[in-house]
Parts: structure tokens; sequence; C-alpha cells
């Protein structure tokens, strides 16, 4: 990306509707574009954010042998219906909409019902189980109050999982392999230490689901983790009934607030049976297929690492997600020169400021940005052949050669 080409500009101060850190931030720093309350566009930048986090999520799925899919946005209500989940009344956050042919199509808040439907073409014996697909999936939620930047949208992009199984057991260690794959997805961006697996509400399924919860000031969740964080609670079940099954008490917590990042759920036959999702087994009985489903919100993680690693300048992406890893600026005739021919043969890893404008505002830009490194290319310091690499997260700066720089934008 050179600067120069490009329609993206940032701003010095954030827009008054934006009151969200996170928000605030990113429409600052030209990542994304505002378009309503709860409702964002993904600037050059903010895609490749969402596409590097996608990444991570995808290699760690087809670790496991999940397959990908993508499903339709526009709901036909009947799967929904026999679920009793089309209602207003016990999903409060439809988007509807009347065909002009007559009928009412939804906007997906899920995709529960839709991927169960669909699979009852595809599944009829125990020889076409088990098997898990995926999605990465905009999903629409008509939600009160959309007030926390991308942590909570309007429109939003999941990602969803859901597991297909024989027996109970064969649910279990699916769903074991994937609390490890989350562990590892939260890990490589960069917050496996503040992303807790917590004990919530299984609500219609279970007793409990698991939820990821990062730690957040701004976390709209309230949990209760022990001295080695090893017990992590929702405050939805931290009750003395709770506590004394699990041989703990109250005093032995710290409470903070958290933003959940993933939840998991064993959901059995709560979709399976009542839309007829079947498979003959080896005795030649029908039986009912078993089912569990595995969420991340992929663009509310986008607003959580900004909301995260930030300060007073801007953000500061982890380099696994980075849009780009350097943030280049020429200085002089030949610096100018030298940072064109470096732009060129590493483009893929490079912001180019090559704008006609003060070096000052270039650096603020580069800090407001959150690019891990920033390289300088001046007259004077290709003098003594060399660079000037100052660390984003630190604000360190060190002089490298050139020679030491060639190797380090060669290792990308």
């Amino acid at each position: 990306m050179k600067l120069s080409k490009s329609f993206i500009k940032t701003l010095r101060e954030a827009p008054k509707d934006e009151t969200a850190k996170n928000g605030a931030l990113l429409v600052r720093a030209g990542y994304i574009h505002k378009e309503m309350a709860g409702v964002y566009d993904y600037l050059p930048l903010g895609l490749k954010v969402i596409e590097n986090i996608k990444s991570i999520i995808r290699e760690e799925l087809n670790k496991l042998g999940c397959e990908e899919i993508s499903m339709t946005a526009l709901q036909n209500p009947e799967p929904w219906e026999k679920t009793g989940r089309f209602s207003d009344s016990e999903v409060d956050i439809w988007f509807k909409t009347e065909l002009n042919s007559g009928g009412i199509l939804g906007l997906a808040p899920t995709h529960e019902e839709p991927i169960t439907n669909m699979l009852k073409s595809y599944i009829s014996s125990y020889k076409d189980l088990p098997f898990s697909v995926y999605q990465f999936q905009t999903k629409f939620r008509n939600e009160l109050r959309a007030k926390s930047g991308i942590l909570r949208g309007r429109e939003f992009l999941m990602k969803d999982l859901y597991s297909f199984h024989t027996s109970e057991k064969d649910l279990d260690d699916f769903y074991a392999k994937v609390e490890t794959a989350y562990q590892n997805i939260f890990k490589y961006l960069g917050i496996g230490d503040i992303t807790f697996e917590t004990f919530a509400s299984g609500g219609i399924f279970s007793k409990y689901s698991h939820e990821f919860q990062t730690l957040l000031p701004v976390g709209e969740d309230t949990i209760y983790y022990n001295n080695d964080k090893s017990l992590v609670f929702n405050k939805e079940v931290f009750e003395d009934e709770v506590l004394d099954e699990f041989g703990v008490k109250k005093e032995d917590f710290v409470e903070t607030t958290g933003a959940e990042v993933g939840n998991i759920f064993k959901l059995k036959f709560k979709y399976s049976e009542p839309l007829g999702l079947n498979f003959v087994d080896n005795d030649n009985e029908t039986k009912t297929v078993y089912m569990g489903c595995y969420g991340i919100g992929v663009s509310r993680l986008m607003g959580v690492i900004a909301e995260n690693f930030a300060d007073e300048k801007g953000l500061i992406w982890p380099e696994s997600i980075t849009p780009y890893k350097y943030y280049l600026v020429g200085i002089g005739e030949e610096g100018s020169k030298k940072a064109d021919q470096l732009y060129s043969e590493h483009e893929d890893l490079i912001i180019f400021d090559d704008r006609d404008l003060r070096i000052g505002e270039k650096f603020a830009d580069s800090e407001l940005m959150g690019i891990p490194y920033r390289i300088v290319v001046s007259d004077k310091t290709l003098a003594s052949n060399s660079a000037e690499l100052t660390s984003r997260a630190t604000g360190e700066t060190k002089i490298i050669t050139l020679d030491d720089l060639a190797h380090l934008l060669a290792r990308k």
C-alpha cells in the first residue's frame, strides 16, 4: 500500500457519535467506516485484519478435519418455526422482510436451523458420520443498543462451526478437541494470556456451556476467577449451589469484566430432533443425530484486540494479525529513492508513506495505525549504510544496517 495512492484518510479526532474506544480508534486510523449505530464498513486495512484473524481460525479448524462452507443469510421461516425460534416473542433480535411476491424472510442471526435442515439431504447412515462444517458469515441481530463499536453490532462477522455425531461420546471427544483449538486460536491472536474458558449457563442445551472471555475493562459480562484462573464463572452461574459442586467458596474469587469472544455448546438433539435429522445405525435402527455448535465473533475479536492493545497514540496490532508489518518512511532525495526500492521489493509487508506531508504527521499516522515497526530511510542513515527501526509496542528505536534490514524483510 502506497498511502499517496490510497483513498484512506486518518482523522485527528474521533467522530462525535463514536464513543467506544475500539470504534473511535479504528475509524480514526482508517480501518472502518461507520454507516450507523452497530453497522460498519471494513476498509482495506480493516479487511486485511479480518482476513488475518480468519486465517488463524481456519488453520486450526482445518487441522480438526472441518470443512468450510458458505450459507445464505436469507432465511426460510419453516425450519425456524419447527423449533419455535422464528417467533419474535422467543427470539427478539430478528430482522425480517416481506417478499414482493408474498411471505416473510428473515436475516440469519445464527445458523443452527438451516444447517440442520440442509444436512437432511446428506445424512442417512452411520457411515455418513461424524463430520463438521464451518463458515465465516455475516449475521444480523436487531440489538436494542449498539453502542460498543464493533464489540456489539447489528451486523457482524461470525465463525460458526457445527458438528454431527452418532453418539454422545463422539460429540464429547470432538468438543474437547475444539476447546484445545480455541485455546490455540486465542494464543496466536495474542490474547491467550487474558482469555479464559468460562463456565456459563447451558440454557436449554445443557447444565453448562463454555464461553471464552477476554478480560476487558469495558466488557459487558461480569465474571469471577480464582487465584490461578483455573476456574472462571460467568455471573449467571456464580451461585452457592454451583460453587458447592466445584468445592470452592465465593471469597476465593475476584470479580472483573470480560468480553465474550467465543462459545461452545453440546446441542445434542435440540435441533436434530424437531427437524428430523436422523441416521440408520449398523443394526438398521433409526437414531437421532447428536450435534454441537461452536462460535467465534470475528469482527468482535478485532474490536477486543483494538480495545486492549492501544495507548494514547493509537492502535498496537499483534504481529499475527496486523495488516502490514512495517510502516516505511523515506526522508530526503536518496532516502526516498531507497524507500521506494524497498517498497517495490516487499509490497506485501509494507505500508509506504510517500505522501507530501511533514515527517511528524507521518510518524503520528504510523503510531495511530498501530503497525508493529516503522522503518525510516534517510539521506543521513544511508551515509552510514543503515536505517532506523522503531518498535510500536516498546517505542524503542535502533539503527540497523541495510544488510540486516534486507534479512529482516526476507524473513516476513
